[in-house]
């Protein structure tokens, strides 16, 4: 069996019971909550005022028995884990809609969001590390590495925070939330398709451009925040590999050969580098995770993470909470098994370390 095919079947196999072990541990804290608490949750919500003590206890009773919220830890944990594998990932009373549908409505905003901070993260720092490397202790070394360093030191939300208060409260350049709100007319309207959720890409498949250009100027800050952590990281990791490629018998070599000196780093260093570079942006884009769903409810950006905020506003609940870390988890894990195959790609003869 090729090394490809072997590290693609482990992380394939490894996938349901990461996910078993995970969702033992979350679901076990979130059980900490009484039944009854939870119970409450699943209460009508016009109850009249002229409800007695007696019946709103057996109306908990009720949902107590009907949710087995107060069965053993094992039982709850077997019955619910059973329903997600059939696709039923519980009813969030505090959404009034099923979990999984709430979720796959929101993913689209976090998609894209990811999606574009990565596409600017990967390029930018992988550029920028090479140029600093081949310019090492140089003027342009010297800025790329302060610039990085106050990237990785500022956090997300605070950096968040100064470009709402510079971009949109001075200067009404750009705005929080996914777009305007006369374009939230049009894309709520029923003339404006969604093929992909994406408004970027709907608005030009609608023959509305003032859509796309009105969704990217809204992505400008949330993406800024996302990405200079990530392009810093990247492109200090390799700016690193680089100086150490350049020090190799094959990089002097070249040189002695007469070879241009930009041949050689774009040619023939960066393509020794290219694979831990990859790994460290997987890595960064599995970590990027963390914080679109902070950045997210910061710019009001109505993704994901608003299924766990709203989860545990008041009341804990369980099955929205549930089913959003049983999203963050199965990303991170289909990330982390995309960066296994493409090491296993580029570099086939490596030993397996899993």
């Amino acid at each position: 069996m090729s090394p490809v095919l072997r590290r693609l079947l482990t992380r394939i196999l490894a996938v349901p019971i990461t996910l078993l072990v995970i969702t033992a541990v979350l679901y076990a804290f979130v059980m900490l909550t009484p039944a009854e608490t939870r119970a409450t949750l699943y209460m009508p919500r016009n109850l009249s005022p002229r409800v007695t003590e007696e019946q709103i206890q057996k109306l908990l009773d009720q949902a107590i028995e009907r949710y087995h919220l107060n069965d053993p830890y094992p039982v709850q944990y077997a019955y619910w884990i059973s329903n997600l594998v059939q696709g039923n990932w519980g009813y969030s009373a505090t959404l009034q809609e099923d979990v999984l549908s709430a979720i796959l409505r929101r993913t689209p905003a976090t998609a894209e969001l990811t999606i574009y901070s990565i596409l600017v993260f990967i390029p930018l720092g992988l550029v920028g590390g090479v140029i600093a490397a081949a310019r090492q202790n140089r003027l342009a070394d010297h800025g790329f590495r302060f610039t990085a360093f106050i990237a990785t030191s500022l956090p997300p939300f605070i950096l968040a925070l100064v470009l709402i208060s510079i971009f949109y409260v001075n200067l009404r350049w750009f705005a929080p939330e996914r777009v305007s709100t006369a374009m939230g007319f049009v894309v709520s309207s029923d003339e404006f398709r969604q093929y992909t959720g994406l408004l970027t890409i709907d608005g030009l498949l609608n023959r509305r451009p003032d859509v796309s250009l009105d969704a990217l100027r809204h992505l400008a800050m949330p993406v800024f925040t996302l990405a200079i952590f990530h392009w810093a990281t990247l492109g200090r990791v390799t700016r690193a590999i680089m100086i150490e490629e350049f020090k190799k018998e094959y990089t002097v070599a070249a040189r002695a050969r007469g070879i241009p000196e930009h041949k050689i780093t774009w040619r023939h260093t960066l393509r020794n580098a290219i694979s831990p570079a990859l790994t460290s942006s997987l890595l960064s884009a599995a970590a990027l995770l963390t914080g679109v769903f902070v950045v997210e409810i910061i710019f009001s950006f109505n993704g994901v993470s608003m299924v766990a905020l709203r989860s545990m506003q008041f009341v804990p609940d369980a099955p929205a909470a549930m089913g959003f870390a049983i999203y963050s988890v199965l990303i991170v894990l289909i990330l982390m098994g995309l960066l296994d195959l493409i090491q296993a790609i580029l570099n086939p003869h490596a030993q397996e370390t899993d």
